[in-house]
């Protein structure tokens, strides 16, 4: 990415920062609202897809308002650190949808994940089929009380 982040100039940053806001604008807005040519809009846009800075253009779904008000965070500790338990673990975790993010972490906890749940029973049902799933030294759930700050944009 650092030898993209040198292709990328002031206009770019300007279309990837309205982009975030508001992927649905037509060309011809963000032209209008960006004051350039709507066929540099539409060739710095292509430009960046093909890139692959702009990695999708996606709907943001509230998770509350299709049921899903539980956010959990679950840590996971393993002792077998071989590229096949991960590979058992990374396709056991992706294969279930509450899983939303995975990440491998440097510390004390081995990977942590972010679910969308109902609720607890929700939760146990997910715990369940992934501890069936895969052998794992520890893990640990942490329940979300409150969100205080959700943005998906990049800070560009």
């Amino acid at each position: 990415m650092s030898s993209q982040l040198e292709n990328i100039d002031e206009n770019d940053r300007r279309i990837l920062r309205a982009l975030q806001t508001d992927a649905t604008r037509s060309l011809e807005v963000l032209a209008d609202m960006l004051n350039l040519s709507t066929n540099a809009v539409w060739r710095r846009i292509k430009r960046l897809e093909a890139a692959g800075v702009i990695a999708r253009r996606v709907a943001l779904i509230d998770p509350e308002k299709v049921g899903l008000g539980m956010t959990v965070f679950v840590g996971v500790k393993t002792s077998d650190h071989s590229e096949e338990w991960l590979e058992q673990f990374a396709r056991a975790s992706t294969a279930l949808p509450e899983v939303v993010e995975i990440y491998r972490l440097a510390g004390e906890t081995d990977y942590m994940l972010k679910l969308l749940v109902r609720d607890v029973a929700d939760y146990d049902r997910v715990y369940r089929k992934l501890i069936d799933a895969v052998k794992m030294s520890d893990v640990s759930a942490s329940f979300a009380m409150e969100k205080l700050k959700f943005d998906t944009a990049v800070p560009i």
